[in-house]
């Protein structure tokens, strides 16, 4: 049986590949593949950002090599920030309601 963790680390995986795999090299994201990630896995985030450049800005940030493609490596450190900033904003609202964060 697998851990929640390996469970989390499968399916992160398993995005990632699902979506590289539709043109050119398969263990990369295109431009393309990596927008319809975002708008397929992450469609409540974009719907809230109001920047039409939002994906090209991601892209930028993500392409560490730039090489024009966020690689697997790349796209980690943008679900990392996204789950760091998902866990302050619960830790705030916990805190707000009177209850203490977990330690």
């Amino acid at each position: 049986m697998s851990s929640q963790l390996e469970t989390a680390m499968e399916g992160l995986i398993k995005v990632f590949h699902s979506y590289s795999s539709n043109e050119g090299d398969k263990y990369k994201l295109s431009r393309l593949e990596l927008k319809n990630l975002l708008q397929g896995e992450l469609s409540s985030f974009m719907s809230a950002s109001k920047d039409p450049l939002v994906v090209e800005r991601i892209m930028a940030d993500l392409d560490e090599n730039r090489d024009g493609q966020v690689d697997f490596q790349e796209f980690v450190v943008l679900v990392a920030a996204m789950t760091v900033a998902c866990n302050e904003f619960f830790v705030e609202s916990w805190e707000g309601k009177g209850g203490a964060a977990r330690k």
